[in-house]
């Protein structure tokens, strides 16, 4: 059952996220990215919807052609190039690889192939920017409002044709979800595991392509454009790059454990995640490059350093946390961590079919300090990303703002998700640690 806050948050999300992301990049374009500023001119009378509508650029053929050839590539290598990574990088997990039991019991293969797709496109394109000349670094930057309404046209077409497919021909009948709400529905999915064919899986790659490929070339352009502008590439600049380039390399890198996670475990696949891989990822996650373009920021090296220490602390707790709570459970609890063995409190449940199995969760490493720290460090490197570009306006903070708002609600969601999977289990786990994301405060 859908209750009314569910309802209530799904149309305003639908309503009013397509106009943030529109909001966020007109102010960039015509604004010199303040978020006050628009607001003022409508306010005051300055300048009308009209006006500032249509001052925007529409999509052009060019950009509609450079999107359709960005997405058919990423297919063709999603679809027809088998990972050769897994074989002679030590320790990378690709190639086929089985996903978690769905609630129908099934139990899908996917190709891992990710990090493969990301070093092919970043060779193409560093062999185009210094040998082939094919087309200018900032073809990004140049064409970042078309772009956009093609990311959007690709984004509901693919939500739209989720729900249909859910309706009349889903892959898994038994793993189609039906709460009766048509918003409901359109924006949080019917099927679990939406696909075309053996290989082709929805969640899989629109997790991670087109989208997450995309924010490091995205960065690129901003940062060739900012040399095409100003004649220099900032520090913040290559901060930003250099940080969430490994925050993009440490997915694809970890694309087998990906699987793992919430996105593909427990989410359908709607609007939820199929425009939000489109849009709302791509043009919102890059925020700081696109901020450093139109006011470039010259750090200290005292900021700079401090700002990068900070983002490889982040990156480091958000990786070794999720990196414990692995080894635990591939090892069911035989294992050191920090030294010693692990702490756990085993929890039993009951399976949809009746029978009862047993988790462990562990109480020790890091998972003693809070309940999801691997969060925490997540959002230390985001906040890292934010101050790289100073003080002046408050656009590039909108992600740690965000990304607080999304991991404090993943936490609530999964928190509840466990307390009615595990009931009174669960509630000794949270006696035994008793912070979700900041050990003594939250």
């Amino acid at each position: 059952e859908v209750d009314w806050f569910s309802l209530a948050s799904i149309l305003f999300l639908l309503m009013f996220a397509p106009l943030i992301v529109y909001y966020f990049i007109m102010s960039c374009a015509q604004y010199q990215c303040s978020l006050a500023d628009p607001l003022l001119d409508l306010l005051t009378g300055n300048k009308h919807l009209s006006d500032i509508w249509n001052s925007t650029p529409t999509m052009t053929y060019r950009a509609a052609a450079i999107y359709a050839l960005w997405v058919t590539f990423q297919v063709v290598l999603y679809l027809f190039i088998p990972d050769f990574c897994h074989k002679f990088l030590p320790g990378y997990v690709g190639g086929v690889q089985e996903g978690a039991v769905t609630p129908a019991g099934v139990v899908n293969k996917y190709e891992i192939n990710g990090l493969q797709a990301w070093i092919i496109t970043h060779v193409l394109w560093f062999a185009n920017a210094y040998c082939f000349h094919f087309f200018s670094p900032t073809i990004i930057f140049d064409n970042w409002i078309p772009l956009l309404w093609c990311a959007n046209i690709l984004g509901y077409a693919v939500s739209t044709f989720a729900m249909i497919k859910g309706y009349f021909f889903p892959t898994n009948a038994k793993d189609c979800k039906f709460t009766g709400n048509f918003f409901y529905d359109y924006m949080m999915g019917i099927e679990f595991n939406p696909r075309i064919g053996k290989w082709f899986d929805f969640k899989l790659f629109f997790n991670g392509r087109p989208g997450i490929v995309a924010w490091t070339l995205i960065n690129l352009s901003f940062a060739a454009k900012q040399q095409e502008l100003y004649g220099q590439v900032t520090n913040s600049m290559i901060l930003v790059n250099v940080l969430q380039g490994i925050y993009v390399l440490d997915f694809f890198w970890n694309e087998a454990w990906y699987l793992k996670t919430i996105d593909i475990c427990h989410d359908h696949f709607g609007w939820y995640l199929g425009w939000g891989d489109c849009v709302w990822l791509p043009y919102l996650y890059t925020l700081q490059g696109l901020y450093l373009v139109y006011h470039p920021v010259q750090l200290s090296t005292a900021h700079a350093v401090g700002i990068l220490i900070l983002g490889l602390l982040g990156y480091y707790i958000f990786r070794m946390t999720n990196h414990q709570k692995d080894l635990f459970r591939r090892t069911s609890g035989n294992c050191r961590i920090w030294g010693k063995k692990p702490e756990y409190i085993e929890c039993s449940y009951i399976s949809m079919d009746g029978s009862k199995y047993y988790s462990k969760l562990m109480t020790s490493g890091f998972w003693g300090w809070a309940r999801h720290f691997n969060y925490t460090g997540d959002l230390m490197g985001s906040l890292a990303y934010c101050l790289a570009c100073g003080f002046k306006h408050i656009l590039p903070y909108f992600y740690i703002v965000y990304m607080t708002i999304l991991l404090t609600h993943r936490c609530l969601r999964d928190e509840h998700r466990c307390s009615s999977k595990y009931g009174k289990d669960w509630k000794r786990y949270t006696a035994a640690v008793p912070y979700r994301l900041l050990p003594g405060i939250f």
